[in-house]
Parts: C-alpha cells; sequence; structure tokens
C-alpha cells in the first residue's frame, strides 16, 4: 500500500501572520508556503544595479522604488510575491496597516534565477497581469546580456528585448530609463 504524504495549506491571513514572524521570506501560491531561495553574486548585483539607477532618477519625484523585501499581494485569491525591484508611481496603497504589502505596482523586475525562471515568465507574468495598475514587467537574464520588457498598451503586452550593453531601455510609464550597461555593471556574464 503506498502513502500519499498531504500538503499543508494555509490561507493568506495564515500566511501574513507566520511570514511576518519568519527569519526567511517566502512566497504564497495556492494555499501554499515556498521558501525563497538564495541569490547568486550576479542576481544581487543586477537587482541592486537596476534598483539604484531607478532611485537616483525618481529621489525628486513622488514615484517609490523598492528593492526585494517588500511584499506584493497580486489578486483577490491571495497570490503573493517579493519581486526583486518595484516601483509605484501612485499613491501607494498597502493591505493594511503593516505597510509591507503592496498593492498597486507600476513596474516589476525579476532577475531570472534557473530555479524561479520559468515561474517568473508564465506563472507570475500571468498572475501580474491581473493587476491594473501594472505597466511594465522586466526579465532580466543573470548569465548573459538579455533584458525582457513587457509594456501594456491597453489589455495587450508588447515585447521589447534588449540585447546589447549599448541599448538603453524607456521606461515611459515611471519616465526612466535604464542603460543596459548599467544594469549589468561589475557583472562577470558566464553564458548558459
Amino acid at each position: 500500500m503506498s502513502t500519499v504524504t498531504a500538503k499543508t495549506l494555509f490561507t493568506p491571513e495564515e500566511y501574513i501572520v507566520l511570514e511576518r514572524e519568519a527569519e526567511f521570506k517566502s512566497e504564497y501560491r495556492d494555499g501554499q508556503i515556498v521558501m525563497m531561495p538564495g541569490a547568486s553574486r550576479e542576481h544581487v548585483l543586477i537587482s541592486g544595479n537596476i534598483f539604484g539607477h531607478l532611485f537616483i532618477q525618481l529621489l525628486d519625484r513622488t514615484c517609490e522604488v523598492y528593492a526585494n523585501d517588500m511584499r506584493v499581494k497580486v489578486r483577490d485569491s491571495g497570490l503573493y510575491t517579493y519581486p526583486d525591484v518595484i516601483v509605484v508611481c501612485d499613491e501607494p496603497r498597502f493591505e493594511d496597516g503593516y505597510f509591507d504589502t503592496l498593492l498597486n505596482p507600476t513596474v516589476i523586475v525579476e532577475v531570472l534565477s534557473p530555479s524561479t525562471e520559468d515561474y517568473d515568465r508564465r506563472g507570475k507574468f500571468y498572475a501580474y497581469q491581473t493587476l491594473d495598475s501594472l505597466q511594465e514587467y522586466i526579465l532580466v537574464s543573470q548569465y548573459d546580456v538579455h533584458v525582457e520588457q513587457y509594456i501594456r498598451q491597453d489589455e495587450v503586452w508588447q515585447l521589447i528585448e534588449y540585447r546589447s550593453l549599448e541599448d538603453v531601455m524607456i521606461n515611459a510609464s515611471i519616465e526612466c530609463q535604464l542603460a543596459i550597461r548599467a544594469i549589468y555593471a561589475k557583472v562577470k556574464l558566464i553564458g548558459r
């Protein structure tokens, strides 16, 4: 006789209570709490470069930019994620008075990792598209020069790809630009 291991499912409310007390970050998907893997040096450099360049450009404006510790509630079903970089240009809206779960991101950036790439491209992106506030979704490879910028045009997402260090990505929704060279500053690209 075989045995089946039952998965423990949590409500979004249970997840939030546990997450606020946890030592390590976890995302919440379909009732499951999913531990987040550690990040490589390249991953950390790329996210830091993007955060830093956006922070400087948005310093004297009402937009806010957050690094990887701001949680985003994606939809009423309770998907919670920790994007690598988030920009919000409207008045930030939060789930509750803890101000740690953002509801209205304008731009989300994910640096692709081997363990999360498929999910970032598909499951997360499909969920993120339900956010009315989201105008740009950016995926960044940590292995080679490859940035994918998805821009909301009404209800269609237009893809622009950047594969040269000489390229410059225009982020019209937040009136910023990111030089691809700046995104990959100090990163040793190893290819796959």
